[in-house]
């Protein structure tokens, strides 16, 4: 039955005895605070689980450096522990790419830095299984999703194991793991054994045994033990995974070790629009717990009055980790909850009529999928964008275009903005449009959704190192360039539009960042930021910083991995703007 229990979910034994609980089903623990709002990973998960009739607490960012205290304050869960380090993997939100601390975190209260560990999912997971061995412990979100299977840990400059390994963790639910997690609570529930719950999709787990429910579609990636010895195995291992986890219908990955077998089975299958809806419209509360006593909290303060229309991205940037975590094909919301949780934020007493940002991974990927979905099950691409769009993509805006007509007629709404990442080479290349409704879309975007300045990412300006990052040409980018500066002149807008780039990505040389400086298509320009390229698990980016190979080619390539070296390649953007 499900409680009749929309408050906040309890994060302590007061608040568990206020609610007249008994025993507890599962228990979260997170690296960030706890944010009702379904923008945190946490707060989806505990609420899914919540409205299949189970009992979740949550035990925000745990202090792991006194007696434990916190992992011991609500005992054990009648069914099972969730881990995860919050919204980012850990060593992300501490470091820098110059791998110097941070003086803060935006997912703490007034942006407090040092409030989870380095690798927290392991640290936690660790301390859980020490107190609680005959516990299950369940790792996810994004630091346990990308760190799955042997992977390069830019921090520690050497190539790590199957997080499963260090955490001790039972198993490991990857990507987004609503579903997964339900199924494990219903097989505990059933009072099904651990070996039995390995038949759940979606899961990694360590087994002794090459065996496994999915044998008979599965493939086998070279050893850990010779991938550390032969970085060019470790790149064809990249390969296999990238391309499975770009598949339709992905195969069981087995990754042997010289103590056992990495399983990772096949995702769930590919749903349908409007499937995720019943993860949106559960009763957030959307806002951060009142333990914090309303202390702010700036990741908080930035998605407060934003939504998400969509999850997943076909574009496999080299550099990014949305398709491996998301997964590569679209899943978009229906129009109805869409508009229902726009209400919701309406209604809330502090709303002023602005909607920060309504998007997704990529803005404007909303409801786009293959035009025949038979040619999408035999594709083994990474990307439906480069080096080319795909004949088969179904790049239409007026879906989206429709959703905001409908979105603009909200009572108490004054405007809305478009603050996540727009992907330019769905509607334009590099001398015309695609078709009518991208040039419509632009154009309502630059007119209505902006906020006085279009943050677009080019990322770079030559072309072979766009190649590398998975980007179209820059010729791209200056045709934007010529459109935007038409429109706002039409609508007598002094707009900005501020291109992102990134030094130091592997293929770029020092040279390659002084061209970049030089290029006459940014005079003009209010040109911010440049991003030292920061490798990250599970990208092919960091694998061939690692190898010094493209992933894609096996071919050498330059990295330059000199700190020095590194900064003066990003002073060169720094210097001349």
């Amino acid at each position: 039955m499900i409680e009749d229990n929309f408050g906040f979910l309890p994060t302590s034994k007061k608040e568990v005895e206020s609610l007249g609980w008994d025993y507890i089903d599962v228990i979260l623990f997170t690296g960030d605070a706890y944010i009702d709002h379904p923008s945190f990973g946490t707060a989806v998960i505990s609420r899914y689980l919540q409205k299949w009739g189970y009992r979740v607490a949550i035990i925000p960012q745990p202090n792991w450096r006194d007696d434990l205290r916190d992992f011991k304050k609500l005992g054990a869960p009648r069914l099972f522990f969730g881990v995860n380090s919050g919204v980012m993997d850990s060593m992300v939100n501490h470091y820098t790419a110059a791998k110097r601390l941070r003086s803060n975190d935006a997912y703490t209260p007034m942006g407090r830095a040092g409030q989870r560990p380095d690798y927290a999912v392991t640290v936690y997971s660790n301390i859980l299984k020490s107190l609680y061995p005959d516990v299950p412990v369940i790792i996810g979100g994004v630091e346990a999703s990308l760190r799955r299977v042997a992977h390069y840990d830019y921090w520690q400059d050497r190539l790590f194991k199957s997080i499963l390994f260090d955490s001790k963790a039972d198993f490991l639910v990857y990507g987004m793991g609503e579903l997964a997690i339900k199924a494990i609570a219903e097989g505990l529930e059933n009072g099904d054994s651990l070996t039995k719950l390995r038949g759940i999709r979606q899961l990694g787990y360590i087994s002794d045994s090459i065996e496994s429910r999915f044998s008979s579609n599965s493939v086998t990636l070279h050893s850990y033990e010779k991938a550390l010895k032969d970085k060019r195995l470790f790149a064809e291992n990249f390969a296999v995974i990238e391309r499975e986890s770009n598949s339709y219908s992905p195969s069981h990955i087995i990754e042997p070790y010289s103590d056992g077998y990495v399983h990772i089975n096949p995702p769930f299958q590919i749903q349908e629009d409007g499937f995720i809806d019943d993860f949106y419209d559960l009763p957030y509360k959307r806002e951060p717990h009142f333990r914090y006593k309303g202390k702010h909290i700036p990741a908080y303060e930035m998605i407060k009055f934003s939504l998400t229309t969509h999850r997943g991205c076909f574009g496999s940037c080299s550099f990014c980790t949305i398709s491996a975590h998301q997964g590569k094909f679209v899943l978009s919301r229906s129009e109805e909850s869409i508009l229902n949780e726009i209400q919701k934020i309406a209604s809330q007493s502090d709303f002023k009529g602005v909607i920060s940002d309504i998007g997704g991974p990529t803005a404007n990927m909303y409801k786009m999928k293959g035009i025949n979905s038979k040619l999408c099950e035999k594709c083994k691409k990474d990307s439906c964008l480069f080096p080319v769009v795909c004949k088969n993509l179904n790049i239409s805006h007026k879906p989206l275009l429709n959703l905001y007509d409908r979105i603009s007629k909200t009572d108490k709404l004054k405007r809305f903005f478009i603050s996540s990442g727009i992907r330019y080479d769905l509607f334009l290349n590099h001398n015309s449009y695609l078709d009518s409704s991208g040039k419509e879309y632009l154009e309502r975007v630059i007119k209505n959704h902006t906020s006085g300045r279009l943050k677009v990412a080019p990322e770079h300006t030559e072309e072979h190192v766009l190649k590398v990052m998975g980007k179209p040409s820059f010729k791209l980018f200056s045709f934007l360039r010529s459109e935007f500066e038409k429109i706002t002149k039409k609508e007598k807008k002094s707009y900005q539009l501020i291109p992102y780039f990134i030094s130091s990505h592997p293929g770029c040389t020092m040279e390659d960042m002084k061209s970049l400086s030089l290029n006459r298509e940014l005079k003009g320009l209010k040109l911010e930021q440049v991003q030292d390229f920061t490798p990250t698990p599970m990208t092919r980016s960091s694998v061939a910083y690692y190898t010094n190979l493209d992933p894609k080619t096996l071919k050498n390539i330059y990295v330059e991995k000199n700190m020095v070296k590194k900064q003066k390649q990003k002073s060169y953007f720094l210097d001349n703007f």
